[in-house]
């Protein structure tokens, strides 16, 4: 069976997207976004795809598409849907997936169950993204705790952005998370950039 990874984020918008096509492009993985809300014309798979030049990755499509940029379970109720974990079913692929999350582990799909319910149900490991900011040692402590009530496997963990030394030796040793690498504020986003960034990588 092959391997997969589910890229998730100790909170929205610390660069997950950047993050998944910097691994997709590393490890000429598959890349699955199960839920999209809101940004349909921009969507995170297609701005993935501008990112990633091996001729190897295959993009799956969303399981859900929803129209608004809200938490998943507001947008699909504002689209009149609900959405149900027996949905999901992993694309059929013999290469390793990259699968991105929808915001952190904790964010609701429907009325009881969250995107960390939706890990356990692919049964993928965790590379967990962190940034350093006021109170990010709180949120990565905090999603690593919730990833062990789970059971879930966590592959390691990625800085993303302004390094912060003090912030990650005091996670890295708090948690004995793998260090997977950090990855610099990148200028550019160019395909080039992806690339090099990968280098950064222990995978």
């Amino acid at each position: 069976m092959p391997q997969r990874y589910f890229i998730t984020g100790i909170g929205t918008g610390i660069g997950k997207t950047i993050v998944s096509a910097i691994v997709t492009e590393k490890l000429k993985s598959d890349y699955w976004k199960p839920v999209q809300s809101g940004d349909l014309d921009n969507s995170d798979t297609m701005k993935v795809q501008s990112l990633v030049s091996n001729s190897k990755t295959v993009f799956h499509p969303e399981t859900y598409r929803l129209t608004q940029p809200y938490s998943p379970h507001k947008s699909a109720a504002i689209d009149g849907v609900t959405i149900n974990l027996d949905d999901f079913v992993l694309p059929n692929t013999d290469n390793v997936l990259v699968i991105e999350g929808a915001g952190g582990l904790m964010v609701p799909l429907n009325d009881q169950q969250l995107v960390i319910d939706l890990i356990k149900k692919l049964d993928a490991d965790v590379i967990l993204v962190s940034q350093n900011y006021l109170g990010s040692i709180n949120h990565t402590i905090l999603s690593w705790l919730a990833l062990k009530s789970y059971g879930i496997p966590v592959k390691g963990i990625i800085f993303n952005g302004e390094p912060n030394q003090n912030t990650e030796d005091y996670i890295l040793q708090y948690t004995a998370l793998n260090l997977i690498g950090r990855i610099p504020q990148l200028k550019e986003l160019t395909p080039e950039a992806i690339r090099e960034a990968g280098h950064q990588l222990n995978l």
